[in-house]
């Protein structure tokens, strides 16, 4: 389908008329079309579209209804039945009140484009620059992030399940593809083993049957495999992505010893990054965190936190489960400072947080990182009575440390960590006074051996002493507090936008359905501020507002 960009047009007065009396004190849709005008125009969607061919349906309309479509939490189905029927969205999108509007499945098809895009954030960015130009939205003073897990649209699988799954998903792959020759090669007995659902309870019971149903489903999947690399076969079956995902999973679950397939230890297995969980969604990776365990993804959403504007997203980013929270704090920081809307303040919680960050994020991003440093986790400082490094006296200068009785260090070390660029300095006190020392068991545990320090880079030592001593006060407490209000903004994409589920398979779709969820937020939160909603404040028990003050 081709593009004929057009401008968006005023909105009939048949259409405003019939609007405002259906809604005499109006609506969301009919305040946003009010306060922002066009929130897009196909010329911002001209490069998604070949030059020639039959004209598409406009991509502005699409961009609104797609973004509504979560504001209300729609199916597309039910979003393409709501704009032929419901007078508000035909007043936000500018159409005439006989418009037919357009088949669900254009929904579908405008998402592949979107997909397909360089610029995975279209959508949020235009949302966030007509927010800008209605003066809505000015580079924030603060700015608070949190994450929260996504699921991905698929089973958990434990390994049986998974790896003769993955054997299923191929057969039906190939039935597709390359269905003669695949019925010549496969024996009989088959098409009863693999014809259902691999499902748990149909599977054998202790752990010997078990694993030799495992390894027999093994065998099963190499001899498939060399039967696809034959020279005799087509060429191009190695090529079909369930084929790919079945040798992958092979890798991943099983080895061959003494010509005999076997089944891999968990010990041997690749780590969570690397582990195929699914043959119908290869992204997802099962993660846990805390008592929390999931198979799919993580999403992270940045929203401005000032007290005299709304609070909107201005950045949302979707990694793989296993991807830590800190992994993705110089990401943020980058594309918000690219777009100009990285504040001046980020509150965040210990999972963004290390050592370096602290260190350099003011001069290189000019942000100061609001969030606590994790304590120190050796037993010293754990204990509280031993003799945390807190209490020795460095002098970076000299390169020595005095412990807190008085020795000066001997020997300072440094050497480079496993972490590419990263420099550690190893402090040595004298072995003979460490043995005479009358507080030897608060300092080491050895016997024979004297203390020895691990410092960090002294940039990083010092963000880390100053922020371990800061994060003690009640003032940083309080002033920290400002960043619980981002669990609301979670909760609210949870309740109202599905934030919890994805829609759709594969890290790409499903990082489209945020930025859709966090372009739907702006709207819904931006209608919150035009009508002089205040912000919803924390909830509190009946019984926790009779504690005395």
């Amino acid at each position: 389908m081709s593009l004929r960009p057009r401008l968006p047009g005023e909105v009939p007065a048949q259409t405003a008329e019939v609007a405002r009396l259906a809604f005499p004190k109006g609506c969301l849709c009919m305040r946003i079309r009010e306060a922002l005008g066009p929130l897009f125009a196909d010329q911002d969607f001209v490069d998604l579209f070949p030059q020639r061919g039959q004209p598409a349906w406009p991509p502005h309309q699409l961009a609104i209804v797609s973004v509504l479509q979560f504001v209300e939490g729609l199916s597309d189905r039910q979003a393409a039945a709501a704009l032929r029927g419901r007078i508000d969205w035909k007043f936000l999108l500018g159409l005439d009140l006989t418009d037919p509007g357009f088949d669900h499945s254009v929904l579908s098809e405008f998402r592949d484009r979107l997909v397909a895009d360089r610029a995975p954030r279209r959508l949020l960015d235009l949302v966030l620059d007509r927010l800008q130009e209605a003066g809505l939205l000015v580079r924030p003073g603060g700015q608070r992030t949190d994450s929260t897990h996504v699921l991905a649209t698929v089973r958990r699988l434990n390994r049986l399940e998974n790896t003769a799954e993955h054997l299923r998903a191929a057969l039906n792959a190939l039935a597709a593809a390359a269905g003669d020759w695949l019925q010549r090669t496969v024996p009989a007995d088959w098409f009863d083993r693999y014809q259902r659902r691999i499902e748990d309870y149909r599977l054998p019971r202790g752990e010997g049957p078990r694993r030799q149903y495992m390894e027999h489903t093994g065998e099963d999947c190499i001899r498939l495999l060399t039967a696809i690399n034959d020279p005799h076969a087509p060429s191009w079956l190695p090529q079909i992505p369930a084929v790919e995902a079945l040798r992958l999973c092979w890798i991943q679950e099983f080895f061959i010893a003494q010509d005999r397939v076997r089944m891999r230890d968990p010990k041997d297995m690749p780590p969570s990054r690397d582990r195929i969980e699914s043959p119908y969604d290869g992204e997802a990776r099962y993660c846990i965190k805390n008592a929390t365990e999931w198979s799919g993804y993580k999403v992270h959403l940045t929203e401005t936190c000032d007290a005299h504007s709304p609070h909107l997203i201005t950045h949302v980013v979707t990694t793989e489960a296993t991807v830590t929270d800190v992994e993705v704090t110089e990401t943020i920081h980058g594309a918000l400072e690219q777009s100009g809307l990285l504040a001046g303040e980020h509150f965040v919680d210990r999972g963004y947080v290390n050592a370096k960050l602290l260190a350099t994020s003011a001069g290189s991003h000019g942000v100061e990182l609001t969030g606590p440093i994790r304590h120190d986790i050796t037993w010293q400082g754990k204990a509280g009575e031993g003799f945390a490094i807190d209490g020795f006296l460095i002098d970076w200068d000299t390169r020595t440390a005095v412990c807190p009785q008085g020795h000066r260090s001997v020997r300072w070390k440094p050497h480079r960590q496993q972490r590419p660029g990263y420099w550690q300095s190893n402090v040595f006190f004298d072995r003979h006074d460490c043995a005479a020392c009358p507080v030897r068991s608060k300092c080491t545990r050895s016997k024979t051996e004297p203390r020895k320090l691990a410092l960090a880079p002294r940039e990083e030592h010092d963000a880390i002493r100053a922020r371990r001593q800061l994060q003690e006060t009640d003032q940083w407490r309080r002033h920290y507090a400002t960043r619980a209000g981002v669990e609301g903004t979670i909760a609210q994409g949870l309740r109202r936008c599905g934030l919890r589920r994805s829609r759709y398979i594969g890290l790409t779709k499903t990082r489209l359905q945020h930025v859709l969820t966090a372009a739907a937020l702006n709207l819904i939160r931006t209608d919150a501020w035009l009508t002089g909603t205040p912000f919803a404040s924390t909830r509190t028990s009946r019984f926790s507002r009779l504690r005395p003050a």
